[in-house]
């Protein structure tokens, strides 16, 4: 077993393209790519070096064989062996969590995110991003923000009161319920902590501004607003953080008809992109689009 911790920097360095990138994605984050590909190529070097340096690359593969899984060259099954056999390794289910986003599957992912938030509470190891990554698998697995993410959510914010994940999908689950005032709320408390220049500020803008003239506020015209986003994307279709803002526009003013139209569009600019193909998916989960 004295692989395992090099197995885990190799199941880091895949995951990390996907991981980071679909985070940075849902933010609309510029200079996402060249961020998420040197985070990559970092942990390629670490993780790839020493799996070498224990001198036996096809371990994982062979000790796994027999295992019916989704296979990131080999380490999710491995991983998988590791935790039945450890099932204390806190490591080792969020190495396997992280395998399991890079191969799109969230459901699995947010099982192994969930035994890694029940070790770590065992272990008095308590963790307010853990938490967070579990809650935000859950919403990627079921396309909105159940009770059971809520209370992931609200678990990170109990350990860290500013964590920001959790802030922005509480008030998506207030949302979802019906309670637009307390969506408004959240949404703003959490603009007014981050920095004007971030792209999350920018979606939660978007966002108060729907709320705000739906509920009569007096906010610029959302419908403005979206037909001009959608122009811009016409102009520069490589955004991706822009087309997700689009899509999620049209669904909040009940265009759905448009919205699945701006999904459609996307998918076809980024058909070759599995990161970015990964995060409309998850935005069609949640949106119920088809």
């Amino acid at each position: 077993m004295i692989a395992v911790p090099f197995i885990g920097f190799a199941v880091v360095a895949f995951a990390a393209i996907g991981f980071a990138t679909f985070a940075l994605l849902r933010r609309n984050a510029k200079g996402g790519t060249v961020l998420a590909t040197a985070i990559a190529l970092f942990m390629l070097g670490v993780g790839g070096g020493t799996y070498w340096m224990v001198g036996r690359p096809m371990m994982a593969t062979r000790d796994a064989q027999g295992l019916a899984t989704h296979d990131v060259n080999g380490l999710v099954p491995y991983l998988i062996k590791r935790v039945r056999q450890q099932p204390g390794d806190l490591q080792a289910w969020v190495y396997l969590a992280r395998a399991y986003i890079t191969a799109n599957d969230p459901v699995n992912a947010a099982k192994a995110y969930g035994r890694a938030v029940t070790v770590a509470r065992l272990q008095h190891k308590e963790d307010a991003d853990l938490n967070a990554a579990y809650g935000q698998t859950l919403v990627a697995a079921s396309g909105q923000v159940t009770d059971e993410a809520v209370a992931a959510f609200n678990a990170a914010l109990k350990l860290e009161p500013r964590n920001e994940p959790a802030q922005y999908y509480l008030g998506q689950a207030k949302m979802e319920r019906g309670d637009k005032r307390g969506a408004l709320a959240a949404w703003q408390t959490l603009m007014a902590q981050v920095p004007e220049n971030s792209p999350l500020h920018q979606a939660l803008v978007d966002r108060i501004a729907m709320l705000t003239s739906q509920n009569g506020g007096g906010a610029p015209d959302p419908k403005a607003m979206v037909a001009r986003l959608a122009a811009r994307l016409k102009d520069n279709p490589n955004d991706a953080g822009g087309w997700q803002r689009l899509i999620r526009a049209y669904s909040v003013l009940g265009q759905q008809t448009e919205a699945q139209s701006a999904l459609d569009a996307a998918r076809k600019t980024f058909a070759t992109d599995r990161d970015i193909m990964g995060a409309l998916e998850s935005e069609r989960k949640e949106l119920k689009l088809n």
